[in-house]
């Protein structure tokens, strides 16, 4: 077991699974990678190592978390990275890639929208404010600056890029300033004025999605989802936190706008009473953090018998986005794929090879085997890299 954390990126810990026949099997984790590092070698290696051909299932109930625990965290998203590793190593073993071994692609390709974050997003810690949201040094593909500054002129460049969908979060500041509770009259006109010029620049043409981070209370919520009602957002992501579930269910009677919900969600348990309400309109799961492919292949059946289609959330790491290009060509309810062209261009390259060539707004998967995805030349001999090792002899 070796794990990777790039000085690059603070929140990134990159794991490859050795096979004693030289093949590896990537994942990734995203949040307190230092912790999730130490989980790994500390209790996952000594139950994984030397392990003959461990299924993605087998796997996973071995690292379930004890029972007691409702929550996802340093478990979790470590597990994941895990699943998705031994995923790739499955698919290239049988020298298929993983979207086969998933019971086939049911498309060719699938539509991706751009979510507005720039190189720096979320660097430094792992606090989902604006004080962490980053500002690269050369200003290219500052998109989160740029959707702040400049909407318009974005949405133009994302439109001609061929991309059809770009999501945006105006409203964090303000929920900073009252911790959620309440919205001023200038801080809502302030954020709609952004997204009426988005809409002025690119009309209906482009799905403009809202995320509110979960940052705010039910009233609150109500009234930013009202307010953007007239500029018609193809849905408000995590307008309050996801586990609310009665919260939620009261949210979506009193508005008209579509709700997405679940990239914080936690497995299936942690779906199914959101599914079971009626409520939400799109499932965004995020592959690792709900605990690798193994669990969000199942999620996402759930979703479809609720007739709830799912669009995975990007963010995370660029092994975790190949997982989730893989699932979205297999699950026929698979809307879109969330990407962040400012990491696709600048720090994921860094980390892998292989990453799903995207063109036109839509991403075509190779027929590599696994995940299709490779160590990246220089990553491991980067002297900022911390790299860590467990061998069997020494688990």
């Amino acid at each position: 077991m070796e794990t990777l954390r790039p000085q690059f990126q603070n929140n990134l810990c990159v794991l490859v699974l050795h096979t004693d026949d030289g093949q590896t099997g990537l994942g990734d984790t995203f949040f307190q990678s230092a912790a999730v590092e130490a989980y790994l070698h500390g209790h996952v290696a000594p139950l994984l190592l030397g392990r003959e051909d461990p299924s993605p299932e087998a796997v996973a109930a071995l690292l379930a978390p004890y029972v007691g625990f409702q929550a996802g965290g340093v478990e979790v998203r470590g597990n994941g990275a895990v699943d998705m590793a031994l995923w790739d190593l499955l698919g290239k073993r049988t020298g298929r890639p993983v979207a086969q071994l998933l019971g086939g692609p049911v498309r060719d390709s699938i539509d991706v929208y751009n979510t507005c974050a720039g190189p720096d997003y979320i660097q430094q810690t792992s606090r989902q404010t604006s004080s962490n949201w980053g500002d690269s040094p050369s200003g290219e593909y500052e998109d989160l600056r740029s959707f702040l500054t400049r909407p318009a002129a974005l949405a133009k460049e994302l439109y001609e890029e061929g991309l059809r969908g770009m999501k945006i979060w105006p409203f964090d500041r303000a929920a900073e300033a009252s911790a959620g509770t309440r919205i001023r009259p200038g801080e809502l006109r302030a954020a709609l004025d952004i997204v009426g010029e988005i809409r002025d620049a690119v009309g209906m043409d482009m799905d403009l999605m809202i995320e509110l981070h979960g940052l705010w209370s039910r009233r609150a919520a109500v009234e930013i989802c009202r307010a953007l009602e007239p500029f018609q957002p193809f849905w408000i992501e995590d307008p309050i936190r996801p586990d609310a579930i009665d919260a939620i269910g009261a949210l979506c009677e009193e508005v008209g706008v579509p709700i997405a919900l679940g990239e914080t969600a936690l497995g299936r348990r942690g779906f199914l009473p959101l599914l079971q309400q009626g409520k939400i309109s799109y499932a965004t799961l995020d592959v690792q953090w709900t605990g690798g492919i193994t669990e969000a292949r199942k999620i996402a059946g759930i979703a479809e018998t609720f007739a709830v289609p799912i669009a995975p959330h990007d963010c995370t790491g660029p092994v975790t986005l190949a997982a989730c290009f893989h699932l979205s060509m297999a699950q026929p309810n698979a809307l879109f794929q969330e990407t962040v062209r400012a990491y696709l261009r600048t720090w994921y390259p860094r980390v892998v090879t292989g990453l799903p060539q995207i063109q036109e707004g839509k991403a075509v998967l190779s027929d590599e085997p696994g995940l299709g995805l490779h160590v990246a030349t220089g990553l491991r001999e980067d002297g900022a890299t911390r790299r860590r090792i467990s061998r069997l002899d020494a688990a």
